[in-house]
């Protein structure tokens, strides 16, 4: 059965416009609500990012809930992973995070989590659904009787609780004392988090984008604009520069010349550290979209490389198949199972900084044993939805295997429909970026042709 709601962030849509309005938001909680309490819950834990409207849907979200007998527990602006965190160490049933990451103030979206940090089972999945169709299409909202009503409850302490478990991740042994860093919160969730983490930690901390006024989250700031950061890292002469996105699950890096290092890099760094620790516990995963020259770095050094659909919720369930631990994309999202359940920019961070102090390197240093290949990528829009009918046909594949026979084995070729827009996404990467611009545009040419 298709998911209607529930997608691999959690029901997401513009602020005003179906589905994420308030009404559907607080049926959407008593659904959840209903559902996750005829197996035991007693207890959601709901945080949120800097939106304006996140406070609109977190007093909808607890109406439901409380209408459904579930008891809330309010935890205010905090990153993704510290929620599905903050919902072990306070011994609740499960989280909610109102936040549409790295997406424009305007949108917002709801995420749940287990009392594991990890989604929702499907069967849980398709009954809060079919409850929620009831509610919207016939009004079928019930509420439990008032003395059953859930109740509600403010910590106060949450932050400082999280800080202390970053904290955690470094090396006692280790000080980030005469390291400058330059940190981009996005305006986000992790505004009054992570600066605290790295100056706490002895590191002379530059805080840019920390000043939230409910619509300059992720405004040309943050992992997805790094523009800001490079200016920053060189006007203070920084050693390097951390970016996060709206909800701190995204980690971005600048080095000290002001050069983007990005997620594929981050993993390169994570798994080279492993290695030389002797703690590299089987191999990486990366996606379809990860530059090739990851996927030759690790070889290099022996350790095996598969690549997952694009989306942080396929590289965790590639992870939890082969037993590994380390896996992400290139956007940043970065996941360490050792160290938390879904993706953590902060946690991330951490690791990275690890690594250069034991190797004394700087980021430059030490990433300059992964190349990365050119990559261009060109969408060719439909007319019609019609991408997996072009992908199969005759020409196309032939001009695939054209371009193949040309890359040999210095590159290689993606196709992919969009999964939002009547798009067909066409990748070529190899070490020569005029050879991957003329086969990617050969390609889409022989796509062009059939429209």
């Amino acid at each position: 059965m298709p998911r209607k709601y529930f997608g691999t962030d959690g029901v997401r849509g513009k602020v005003g416009t179906f589905p994420i309005t308030p009404d559907f938001a607080m049926k959407l909680g008593w659904a959840a609500g209903s559902v996750l309490a005829s197996s035991g819950t007693k207890e959601i834990l709901i945080g949120k990012d800097t939106r304006n409207s996140g406070y609109m849907f977190e007093s909808a979200i607890e109406a439901g809930l409380s209408a459904a007998g579930v008891n809330v527990a309010f935890v205010g602006p905090m990153p993704t992973p510290a929620v599905a965190y903050l919902a072990s160490t306070f011994r609740a049933d499960a989280g909610v995070v109102i936040s549409a990451s790295h997406n424009p103030f305007y949108d917002n979206g709801i995420k749940f989590f287990n009392n594991f940090g990890t989604k929702l089972n499907d069967a849980q999945e398709l009954e809060i659904e079919a409850l929620l169709e009831q509610a919207l299409n016939n009004n079928a909202m019930q509420c439990v009787s008032s003395e059953r009503l859930g109740k509600a409850r403010r910590i106060n302490d949450a932050a400082g609780r999280y800080i202390e478990f970053c904290k955690g991740i470094f090396a006692k042994d280790l000080t980030l004392e005469g390291l400058k860093i330059v940190v981009d919160s996005a305006n986000g969730a992790a505004y009054h988090i992570a600066p605290n983490v790295y100056s706490e930690l002895g590191a002379d901390v530059i805080s840019i984008n920390d000043k939230p006024n409910g619509l300059n989250i992720n405004e040309r700031c943050g992992a997805t604009h790094l523009e800001s950061l490079q200016a920053a890292v060189i006007e203070h002469k920084a050693d390097l520069g951390i970016a996060l996105d709206g909800d701190a699950d995204r980690l971005m890096l600048v080095d000290d010349s002001g050069t983007v290092i990005d997620g594929d890099q981050i993993l390169y760094i994570l798994a080279k550290a492993a290695k030389l620790q002797n703690k590299m516990e089987g191999g990486v995963v990366g996606t379809l979209m990860s530059n090739l020259g990851l996927e030759l770095a690790l070889k290099e050094m022996d350790i095996p490389f598969k690549r997952a659909k694009v989306g942080d919720r396929y590289v965790v369930e590639q992870l939890k198949s082969t037993g590994w631990k380390l896996g992400g994309e290139g956007s940043g999202h970065i996941l360490h199972l050792d160290y938390a359940t879904t993706g953590d920019g902060i946690v991330a961070s951490l690791l990275v900084l690890t690594a250069l102090i034991q190797q004394k390197q700087s980021l430059k240093e030490y990433v300059a044993g992964m190349e990365k290949l050119p990559q261009v990528l060109l969408n060719v829009r439909l007319s019609q939805n019609n991408a997996d009918e072009i992908l199969n046909t005759s020409s196309v594949k032939q001009a695939v295997s054209e371009a193949e026979i040309v890359l040999s084995d210095s590159g290689r070729v993606l196709l992919r429909k969009s999964g939002t827009e009547p798009l067909i996404r066409v990748m070529v990467e190899s070490t020569n970026s005029v050879v991957s611009q003329q086969q990617a545009e050969h390609i889409a040419e022989a796509i062009k042709a059939l429209l």
